[in-house]
């Protein structure tokens, strides 16, 4: 099933690339890039020039190995859409109620956009897996914190918008769980030797800012005892 697999993928590396404006002709090589840098998470936005040619693709070419989905998603029928072509994430700027019930109708991973806690509760209430922090550039850190201390401990926060590597660390502090990476690591006509290189660079970073958050928490626990 598409939630056990994103579960996987995503503990595993939660970074989400998105590969805004990129085509069939030129997806195989960008898809190896990210597969060698652990990264399994896809997503090709509805407004991305043949989107749903280029999801078929790479949900034929991926396999077990990961997994893809859409960006932009606005309508149920966008759904509909993305699920038929091989699709299994639903990615979407905003919070659609409508968008979120059909995604799960149709047994799919549901990412919907939020920016405040009003937003956010009521994406969980119709059945969101992750729920997507975006822009980034209007919730710091700080925003971050404040949203992770009501929300239920089992929800999943991804950051999305002018992520980088070395604003990623802050983030996990604040209680973020994953990313969404979009023109930071992929813009179109970008060759895949350069793609890897960065993504080999926001791997590293989530590793690095993982252990230490793992090492801030056992020196936390020596303290208590």
């Amino acid at each position: 099933m598409p939630a056990a697999r994103f579960d996987q993928l995503f503990a595993a590396m939660p970074l989400i690339a998105i590969r805004r404006g990129i085509t069939p002709a030129t997806c195989g090589g960008m898809d190896d890039a990210l597969a060698a840098a652990g990264i399994g998470l896809i997503e090709v936005p509805l407004n991305s020039p043949d989107a749903l040619k280029t999801i078929a693709h790479f949900a034929a070419r991926r396999g077990a190995g990961g997994l893809i989905g859409a960006g932009t998603v606005l309508t149920p029928a966008d759904v509909d859409a993305v699920a038929d072509h091989g699709g299994e994430i639903i990615v979407s700027p905003n919070f659609n109620a409508d968008v979120v019930r059909r995604t799960k109708e149709r047994g799919l991973v549901s990412a919907p956009g939020i920016l405040t806690p009003s937003e956010a509760f009521a994406a969980l209430d119709a059945g969101a897996d992750l729920l997507k922090i975006f822009p980034a550039e209007m919730a710091g850190p700080p925003v971050v914190r404040a949203l992770r201390a009501v929300l239920p401990r089992a929800a999943r926060l991804a950051i999305v918008g002018g992520v980088s590597p070395q604003t990623m660390g802050a983030y996990m502090r604040a209680g973020a769980d994953g990313f969404g990476i979009g023109s930071a690591l992929y813009r179109p006509g970008d060759a895949a030797a350069g793609v890897a290189e960065r993504a080999r660079a926001f791997a590293a970073a989530w590793r690095a800012a993982q252990a230490n958050l793992r090492s801030g928490e056992i020196r936390g626990q020596v303290r208590t005892l």
